[in-house]
């Protein structure tokens, strides 16, 4: 009498892991592009460490979170690849100084500017409106420090909020306003050689 009821609990486990790997998937050919391009950045061009954190990235995302929603899904990933970038900057650290774990590392100045509202800077994807191309933005962002290139990328690629962007880098909003400025300064000191109109100062 039960068989059924079984044989139906066991095609609605299946139907349901079908669906999550389907959605996984779809979601993975949606980021994964960004991801690398961001990881790539922040691992100064190493393409197998950047492939190997965002893979990581996902099977974590799939293993505790494969029950949340797609939106869910975009900041929780992140979040996730931000903790395993910061654990292999941490290890690369600890290697070039074998004893760095008598102190702090430091791995970026957290310092801040609170009445810096990155709101009010223009948008840096009008870069792409210009004559600068995509390699040429990703180029200069490859040389801003890590914490700048993922404010950036967080807030202007990814489109995420102040307060979103914090959650994911674990740091203030005032943390993410002062790296996100720095950075879109950094960017148009860089790329002021390529276009007269992003060679002047958005204070």
């Amino acid at each position: 009498m039960d068989l059924a009821p079984k044989q139906l609990k066991a095609q609605d486990a299946s139907t349901l892991k079908s669906t999550a790997e389907s959605r996984l998937k779809n979601f993975m050919q949606d980021v994964t592009g960004r991801a690398l391009v961001m990881m790539e950045s922040a691992t100064q061009g190493q393409h197998g460490i950047a492939m190997d954190l965002v893979q990581e990235a996902f099977i974590s995302l799939h293993k505790s979170y494969s029950d949340r929603s797609t939106e869910e899904w975009y900041p929780l990933f992140y979040t996730i690849l931000n903790h395993k970038l910061q654990d292999w900057r941490r290890k690369e650290a600890r290697r070039a100084q074998p004893f760095s774990f008598f102190k702090k590392i430091q791995l970026d100045d957290e310092s801040e500017l609170d009445d810096l509202v990155d709101e009010t800077t223009p948008s840096p994807l009008e870069f792409l409106d210009q004559a600068v191309t995509a390699e040429e933005i990703q180029q200069a962002i490859s040389q801003l420090p890590v914490r700048q290139q993922q404010a950036f990328m967080l807030r202007a690629w990814e489109g995420f909020d102040t307060h979103t962007t914090a959650q994911i880098m674990n740091c203030s909003e005032g943390s993410v306003k002062t790296h996100y400025h720095r950075a879109i300064q950094g960017l148009r000191a860089s790329l002021a050689h390529l276009d007269p109109f992003l060679g002047g100062s958005s204070e």
